[in-house]
């Protein structure tokens, strides 16, 4: 069983930024994939950056250059840092947890936090 808890959502302009950071807590030793996942009002939630257990890291299309994933492995913190947003991406953010094959289907993913919300106006 993994608990997941986001924060640092707000409100920026856009070409701000914003930091996200989600808590891991997880009642065993197994090494899982972690994901930042969005979902905007009436669209299907999508991927947006993904670390698996050996570090590999993999980003959206829509994401790459802008979005930074880390993970904290003192502190159980998966960071996802956005920089020069659009309005584009406005949306409720969550953190996932999932088997170390997990890529950035959502349907690969047991394990979800509760979602922290990201708006840029423009």
């Amino acid at each position: 069983q993994v608990q997941l808890v986001e924060s640092g959502g707000g409100s920026v302009q856009a070409g701000g930024s914003l930091r996200l950071s989600c808590a891991v807590r997880a009642n065993s030793d197994i090494r899982y994939s972690l994901a930042w996942f969005r979902q905007a009002p009436g669209k299907e939630r999508e991927g947006v950056a993904v670390i698996v257990p050996d570090g590999t890291i993999s980003y959206a299309d829509s994401v790459k250059g802008r979005f930074t994933i880390s993970l904290d492995n003192a502190k159980n913190t998966l960071n996802l840092r956005m920089v020069n947003l659009s309005t584009e991406d406005s949306a409720m953010y969550y953190c996932a947890a999932g088997p170390r094959w997990a890529r950035l289907s959502r349907n690969s993913y047991p394990f979800w936090g509760q979602g922290t919300q990201a708006t840029v106006s423009s």
